[in-house]
């Protein structure tokens, strides 16, 4: 999705958040790359999990594994908030993708919500929380 932004910094801010979602969802994508963008301390909360991922490391393999698993058709984000504070901002967003799993075309329409910190120069997701739409 081309959204631009007002804000230099929002800008800067959701171009990360772009370049960290074409890991996992583009063919030409690495998933592994996410540790790039995945603050060592990163928390995930899944709609598949029942308890939270903790640290890099987690939730690399957490994204690699759904990467390895399924085939991505279509990925889409849609509109996009940030939220900036100081060193820190949240992103919200819907997503709209297509995929097959085990042979199961399945089209999902969802909502996720990243935190961010700005360390060391550059911005790292710290946090994400991710879920279908409801019902």
């Amino acid at each position: 999705m081309t959204t631009a932004f007002h804000d230099p910094l929002k800008q800067e801010i959701w171009n990360t958040l772009l370049a960290l979602n074409d890991c996992w969802t583009t063919a030409d994508g690495n998933p592994e790359d996410l540790k790039n963008y995945f603050h060592k301390n990163m928390v995930a909360i899944t709609p598949t999990g029942q308890k939270r991922l903790e640290g890099r490391d987690a939730c690399v393999a957490g994204w690699v594994g759904f990467a390895k698993a399924s085939t991505i058709h279509r990925w889409e984000e849609l509109e996009p908030r940030i939220d900036v504070f100081g060193n820190a901002a949240v992103v919200t967003y819907y997503f709209d993708m297509s995929f097959t799993m085990g042979g199961q075309r399945i089209d999902l329409g969802g909502r996720d919500m990243f935190f961010f910190i700005k360390e060391s120069g550059r911005w790292w997701a710290v946090a994400d929380q991710f879920s279908p739409n409801p019902g």
